[in-house]
């Protein structure tokens, strides 16, 4: 495997050097966590399977006009990405009451709200990434209210249609967390979306029997978390060509 320069590690992927101006590697780890990484753990073969899935719905959303930061599939644990200046915002949709929200406000787990409910989320560590309101985010700066129209925008876009894509294979796409970038292409910028879109940052349920199928079972302790990915692979078509054969991991270059 070729030497790259390691430009940031964070709790679920490494990025790295493209192989050409503007691009950069994204490596999918088997590593995981949940409440902010208090809890850590390593999900057996995530890695190969996000990346799988994360490409399939990013294809699926470019055909439908949704801009992202995919380019292509590298190999079983790496894509390359085009380099954006990342929003410090994770984007919550909640289509079903769930996790914090049911905590929250009190409303049972698998209550279906009243309609797809928007929250903002400060992506910031140290301070457990708060929840914050539009106005916070215009007033610092984070982004701009055209950037917000364009979030907004894209984000009801994505949740339409992947709730549509997931109810096709029988699967309830309960909420997800997005999180977009500017793309800026000469004297031009553009929101685009970026990270990934797996069991790692949604939650997806069976629709008959309400069976978690995503990190949930990692954070809750319910086991067979392995199998559950590969399911939701599974039923969207798109299990990796060598079974769950693992790959080595990224050389880096200090």
């Amino acid at each position: 495997m070729a030497r790259r320069r390691q430009l940031y590690e964070g709790k679920a992927k490494i990025l790295f050097e493209g192989p050409e101006p503007g691009t950069l590697v994204q490596y999918f780890k088997d590593d995981a966590t949940a409440f902010n990484a208090q809890k850590k753990g390593v999900i057996t073969g995530k890695g190969v399977l996000n990346n799988r899935i994360s490409e399939f719905l990013m294809l699926r959303l470019g055909e439908i006009g949704v801009p992202t930061h995919f380019v292509r599939r590298l190999n079983m644990r790496e894509q390359l990405i085009r380099e954006v200046e990342i929003i410090p915002l994770e984007v919550v949709v909640r289509n079903v009451a769930a996790g914090s929200l049911s905590t929250r406000l009190g409303i049972p787990e698998g209550t279906r709200l009243p309609r797809s409910i928007i929250e903002y989320y400060y992506k910031n560590d140290g301070l457990n990434d708060p929840m914050v309101a539009e106005e916070h985010i215009t007033a610092f700066g984070w982004a701009t209210p055209p950037d917000m129209d364009d979030i907004v925008s894209l984000t009801l876009r994505v949740n339409d249609f992947l709730s549509g894509l997931f109810l096709g294979v029988g699967i309830t796409l309960v909420d997800f967390k997005l999180e977009f970038g500017r793309l800026w292409e000469e004297d031009e910028m553009r929101i685009v979306l970026a990270d990934e879109i797996s069991p790692d940052n949604c939650r997806l349920w069976d629709s008959k029997t309400n069976e978690k199928m995503d990190k949930d079972r990692f954070r809750r302790d319910l086991g067979k978390v392995e199998e559950a990915y590969q399911e939701v692979a599974k039923r969207l078509g798109i299990l990796p060509e060598a079974g769950m054969r693992d790959m080595k991991g990224p050389e880096i270059m200090q």
